[in-house]
């Protein structure tokens, strides 16, 4: 929509082509529909840096239609926006009438219907892509399931594989494949990673605040985090967790991954140790799960009975010095298996896509077939939660639209 709605304004004729009935399903479900629009980190190196090896693609994308000017975008088309910690960028509730009744999420998408109809850009709905005709090096038609459709220049915007349901099933890829290009493998990002241990039912649901959490290959340290996660039936979920998840397939053919959860950062093992002996002697006349409650909340309690040598029942006047030892060991090394990530329909973004390497980083213009461009998800672009895909989404579908609407092919 947005590549759609910048190629118009250019004054080029627009047909968008929608495989649903309705466009942005997706949309409508980003932060949990309150859409976490972009990310106000104000020094561009390290808002660039987020996005890892590949940031340095955009760059120039970014430098002409960046957070800045997405929100601008976004307020001179009546939507207010509102910045909330780590400088993610929401829709504000405010309006000239009072609270909006519709979510963050729906708002957003109206303003980028709004845009493409302001700007005369015709919709096709239901109308799944079969196939793109290639001559050339030029495409020369699509197929849909109907008709054959022409045009002089094509932007490809079909997203990745996560959330399938809402039609973003991967098509794109077999497209950008057909016109000559590499796909990187696309697996799941920023998803829930599952764990061998069935421990951690014993305190699934439970949210962890002010945690570190470290990434561990074969024993070496490659990635930490501090934050918020929670523990859920099959493994581990939360910020953190999904913040590292996008690794977690390349990590798994480097060795065997662990996780490991510092559930005291503040405290170093020697100091924890004197804070479980104070909290003993407070509790001396109570047995040894009963006098874990100022160390851990209730319901981390099961699991840490489960994990601990200690007999839950002993009395803790007789808990010995090295058992104190273990037990700050313990909750400075909470140790987790990996066994993978959960599936695409489960994934809020997909890493991989088209190789970058075959598409102009100025232009998003195809290095391949001269009349192609890019935008969006389907590019091995990905970034963290809190408003850094969608950025790409708008930067890049900017992009696209203009220079695709200034006739550069």
């Amino acid at each position: 929509m947005m590549a759609a709605g910048r190629a118009a304004e250019t004054g080029e004729r627009v047909l968008l082509v929608e495989k649903n009935n309705s466009l942005g399903e997706k949309l409508l479900l980003a932060g949990k529909r309150r859409c976490t629009m972009t990310n106000a980190e104000p020094d561009m190196e390290l808002f660039l840096s987020r996005y890892g090896e590949n940031g340095n693609f955009i760059r120039e994308a970014f430098s002409r239609f960046g957070p800045a000017e997405a929100v601008a975008f976004f307020n001179k088309n009546g939507i207010k926006t509102k910045m909330e910690r780590g400088n993610r960028v929401f829709p504000s509730d405010e309006s000239t009438g009072g609270l909006h009744k519709k979510n963050g999420a729906q708002r957003i998408l109206d303003c980028l219907l709004l845009y493409c109809k302001k700007g005369g850009v015709r919709v096709l709905r239901n109308s799944p892509v079969r196939a793109v005709k290639i001559k050339n090096n030029r495409i020369e038609y699509i197929v849909t399931g109907i008709e054959e459709l022409s045009a002089g220049r094509y932007i490809l915007a079909t997203g990745g594989k996560s959330y399938p349901e809402t039609g973003s099933t991967g098509d794109g890829y077999r497209f950008a494949a057909q016109a000559g290009h590499s796909i990187i493998e696309p697996t799941p990002a920023i998803v829930a990673v599952r764990a061998q241990e069935s421990w951690v039912k014993l305190a699934r649901n439970f949210k962890l605040r002010n945690v570190r959490l470290s990434a561990m290959i074969d024993g070496n340290k490659v990635a930490e985090r501090f934050g918020e996660m929670e523990f859920t039936s099959f493994g581990v979920s939360g910020p953190i967790v999904m913040d590292m998840s996008a690794s977690v397939p390349d990590w798994m053919k480097m060795g065997a991954v662990t996780f490991v959860l510092d559930m005291k950062p503040a405290l170093d093992e020697a100091a924890l140790i004197v804070r479980i002996e104070r909290d003993f002697e407070k509790y001396q006349d109570r047995e040894f799960a009963h006098a874990l409650v100022d160390l851990l909340p209730g319901a981390m309690i099961p699991m840490f009975l489960e994990l601990s040598d200690v007999p839950s029942d002993k009395p803790v006047a007789y808990v010995s010095p090295e058992e104190h030892e273990d037990l700050a060991r313990l909750l400075k090394n909470v140790t987790l298996t990996v066994a993978g990530v959960l599936g695409f329909e489960h994934a809020i973004i997909t890493r991989g896509g088209v190789n970058l390497s075959e598409v102009d980083p100025v232009t998003l213009r195809s290095r391949l077939c001269e009349n192609l461009y890019f935008a969006g998800e389907i590019l091995d672009l990905n970034g963290p939660a809190g408003g850094f895909n969608l950025q790409i989404c708008w930067s890049t579908g900017y992009a696209a639209g203009q220079r695709a609407g200034d006739g550069l092919c």
